[in-house]
């Protein structure tokens, strides 16, 4: 076991490496380093390519070994209003730290800047019937063909449920579908060990296409918004988390700490996703709700993104002369939250969406939102961290609520006692919740300590 760590301990030095050579070639050769974004995007696409599988196999294993359709519905009913609250509050506090800061006031719209804004608000995200319609797949299968994340939770939860309805003679479906997520999960910890090679190309290329100049002008907005997050994420999520669990975010983050590096180096929340699902099941929160949980906070709990959208768009109007009025800034920015579900984890989503949400109501601003493409990648960086680590946060508050979480298992597992499968990424000894001894077919203790 201590070799296995060993040799993924150096897989993320690694990483590391090719983060900091990848800022060295794209300061010394940005033209070099542009061509290399091919690699970035190539190791984000194989991450992808594994998330609606993993998805569809935690999700129907979870709840297809429920015998209570109810407990599902009180997990995500219990997520969705917790996700709600918490995008609020994000809301606020980028709003007064927004309104405190003024960091656009110093800057000037130039037409370069003004078309690179019209080709966001040309991107910009559709509507909310477009978005809920497009929950629903062409087919049963295209949700696993074309990626999305909320089709392919839809699938998942009626394959669980039907499965759920079957009975006993469900269970040798449910134990085939455990076999198929023992392999992907294999599959994906091969993968990872491109990760040092797309790192570095993503790296590179972002580094090279924005160049020094455009981080010193925009440093103010770029600073305010990096510790508004930080703010949100040790302050906020650390006060509730250790009101509710008991467990401190500092052992917590650091029990993540490498998707948080993952993340760092693609600026993809998504690539994260597979292993937030594994890590939270060896945690000790339960398959139900880890597979409700974790895919639909990767769409519908998006603090990181909410804290952008309110600062970048009092950034904009404060560059273009013309702030937002209070009644402006709350209707404007609670449209932009709704119109935003369903982009977490897409590189430059937040930014089509904030030029959408500015061409439906303040349509004259939309020019603006040129200032920031350039250090837009920047900013996304600390968008995704956050919503990783609000998402990690809420899968421990709602097990802790509906008590199917496993405390001392917690204790264990981040104190270190128990150490994370790297090389399977799956832990045939997750504990499930103590409350009902015939929730699952098969139940299995702890691994002892």
């Amino acid at each position: 076991m201590a070799a296995r760590r060993d040799r993924t301990h150096y897989l993320y030095l690694a990483v590391i490496a090719a983060v900091v050579l990848g800022i060295a070639v794209g300061f010394a050769a940005p033209g070099v380093a542009v061509e290399l974004k091919p690699l970035g995007t190539g190791f984000v696409n194989l991450i992808k390519m594994m998330i609606s599988p993993i998805i569809f196999c935690t999700i129907v294993l979870g709840v297809g070994s429920v015998r209570k359709a109810a407990k599902v519905g009180a997990v995500g009913g219990l997520a969705l209003g917790y996700f709600m609250v918490m995008s609020t509050v994000a809301l606020a506090i980028g709003l007064v730290v927004g309104n405190l800061l003024e960091p656009g006031a110093s800057l000037r719209l130039t037409d370069e800047v003004a078309a690179a804004g019209e080709k966001q608000a040309s991107g910009a995200s559709e509507g909310t019937v477009d978005f809920l319609l497009g929950i629903i797949p062409k087919t049963l299968v295209s949700a696993f063909t074309e990626g999305e994340v909320l089709q392919t939770l839809l699938v998942a939860l009626l394959a669980g449920f039907a499965l759920q309805a079957m009975g006993r003679s469900g269970e040798p479906v449910l134990r085939g579908i455990g076999h198929i997520q023992r392999l992907v999960f294999r599959i994906l910890a091969m993968i990872m060990w491109a990760a040092p090679v797309g790192a570095f190309g993503a790296i590179a290329a972002v580094v090279g296409e924005t160049g020094l100049d455009a981080l010193k002008s925009l440093a103010v907005i770029m600073i305010g918004f990096y510790i508004t997050c930080a703010l949100f994420v040790f302050v906020v999520l650390g006060a509730l988390l250790r009101l509710v669990a008991g467990v401190n975010i500092l052992t917590l983050l650091r029990y993540l700490g490498r998707e948080f590096l993952l993340i760092l180096s693609t600026s993809s929340s998504e690539s994260a996703l597979p292993r937030l699902i594994a890590k939270m099941e060896h945690l000790g929160v339960s398959k139900p709700v880890v597979g409700i949980t974790v895919p639909t906070g990767y769409s519908f709990n998006l603090d990181g993104t909410a804290i952008y959208l309110t600062m970048a768009s009092l950034f904009v109007a404060e560059a273009m002369g013309n702030p937002l009025s209070v009644a402006e800034q709350i209707s404007l920015l609670v449209f932009m939250i709704i119109a935003s579900k369903g982009a977490a984890g897409v590189t430059g989503a937040g930014l089509a969406t904030l030029a959408g949400g500015l061409q439906s109501h303040r349509p004259e601003l939309v020019d603006g939102v040129g200032l920031i493409v350039g250090i837009d990648r920047f900013m996304s960086e600390a968008r995704a961290l956050t919503n990783f680590a609000g998402n990690a946060v809420a899968t421990v508050l709602v097990g802790t609520w509906t008590k199917e979480i496993d405390k001392a298992r917690v204790a264990e597992v981040l104190a270190g006692k128990v150490p994370f499968d790297e090389k399977t990424l799956v832990d045939d000894h997750a504990p499930v919740a103590a409350d009902d001894p015939d929730d699952l077919p098969e139940r299995r203790e702890p691994v002892a300590v």
